[in-house]
C-alpha cells in the first residue's frame, strides 16, 4: 500500500529532513517514492499558492500543458483533453494539472473521478515503473478550480524545490540498488573497486542534496533554477553510475534471480528519465555562462 507522506514543507527550515525522507521512500521502493513525492509536491504547491481545498491522495500531472484545454463555465472552469504521464492514475483522488486557457497556461485542481476523468486502458504498457500506473487520462468537462494565476505554477521558487525533491527520490533509489552490492558475498579486488566508486558517487549526490537544502532554507524565495539543474544532473549521474557498477560487479545473477532487485533497477532506470538529460545541461550551461563569476 502506498502511503501519502506528511513531510515538512520546503523552505521552512527542515528541507534537509524533507529530502532525507523522500530518499528513504526511494530506497524502499522507487514506485512508492514516485507517488509519494507527487503527493508531497502537490501539498507544497497548494501551500505556496494559497489553496486550502480538500484532502485526498494528490498527484501533479503537469506534462504537456497544452494537451488540456481550460474553458470558463459561469463562475468556474472545465477541462477537456487527454493528459499523458498521469502517475497514480488509479490511485490519486485529486490532481494538480496544467491546462491552456485564453490567458495562458494555468494550474488547476481537479477530482480524479468518472465520468469527468477516465484513465485509458493500454496507455501504460511499461516494464520499468509499471506499478506507478502512469496512464493517460481523458478529461471531459471536468470541473476544475484554478490555483494561482496564468504562468504562476512554473514562475515560483517552489517549482525548483520540487525538482530537487525528485532528485532526492532518485538518490534513494540508487541507495537501494547499492545495498545489493554492499551485502554481496564477494571480496575480490574488482568488486571492492566498484564498491568504492559507488561510495564516491553516492557521497557526491548526498552532498549536493544537503547543500541544496541549506540554500533553500536560507533564502526560500530565491529562484533556484541553476541549483536545481545542477543537483538533478549530479544525482542522475551518480544513480546511473551505481546501476552500471552494481551490474558490472554482480553480473546477471541478481537481475535474473532476484525479482525485487531487478524490478528496482528497471524502475529507477525509467524514473531517471524524468531528467531531460542534455537539454537540462544546455540550460545549465547557459545559466553558468551568464554569470560573471559562477564558481
Amino acid at each position: 500500500m502506498i502511503h501519502t507522506p506528511d513531510l515538512p514543507l520546503p523552505g521552512r527550515g527542515a528541507t534537509a529532513e524533507r529530502l532525507r525522507r523522500l530518499a528513504e521512500l526511494g530506497r524502499a521502493d522507487p514506485v512508492a517514492a514516485r507517488l509519494g513525492e507527487g503527493h508531497a509536491d502537490a501539498v507544497a504547491v497548494r501551500a505556496e499558492l494559497g489553496d486550502a481545498g480538500e484532502d485526498g491522495r494528490w498527484g501533479v500531472w503537469a506534462a504537456v500543458p497544452r494537451s488540456l484545454r481550460a474553458v470558463r463555465d459561469g463562475d468556474g472552469w472545465r477541462l477537456n483533453g487527454e493528459r499523458p504521464w498521469c502517475s497514480g492514475a488509479g490511485w490519486c483522488t485529486h490532481a494538480l494539472v496544467t491546462a491552456e486557457a485564453d490567458d495562458g497556461i494555468r494550474l488547476f485542481a481537479v477530482a480524479n473521478e468518472a465520468p469527468y476523468a477516465v484513465p485509458l486502458d493500454g496507455t501504460w504498457p511499461a516494464v520499468g515503473m509499471a506499478a506507478s500506473d502512469s496512464r493517460t487520462i481523458r478529461f471531459t468537462g471536468a470541473p476544475a478550480r484554478p490555483i494561482g494565476g496564468p504562468g504562476e505554477y512554473v514562475n515560483r521558487p517552489g517549482f525548483w524545490h520540487g525538482g530537487i525533491g525528485v532528485a532526492a527520490c532518485w538518490y534513494g533509489g540508487a541507495l537501494g540498488i547499492a545495498d545489493a552490492l554492499h551485502i554481496a558475498d564477494k571480496d575480490d579486488p574488482h568488486t571492492l573497486a566498484h564498491l568504492g566508486a559507488v561510495d564516491v558517487a553516492l557521497g557526491a549526490a548526498r552532498a549536493v542534496l544537503l547543500e541544496a537544502a541549506a540554500v533553500i532554507d536560507a533564502d526560500p524565495q530565491a529562484m533556484q533554477h541553476r541549483l536545481a539543474l545542477r543537483v538533478r544532473a549530479t544525482v542522475e549521474a551518480a544513480a546511473t553510475e551505481v546501476i552500471d557498477r552494481v551490474g558490472r560487479a554482480l553480473g546477471a545473477g541478481p537481475l535474473c534471480r532476484d525479482e525485487r532487485h531487478a524490478r528496482r533497477v528497471a524502475d529507477l532506470t525509467v524514473y531517471l528519465r524524468q531528467s531531460h538529460a542534455e537539454a537540462d545541461l544546455e540550460q545549465l550551461g547557459g545559466l553558468v555562462r551568464n554569470e560573471k563569476s559562477p564558481w
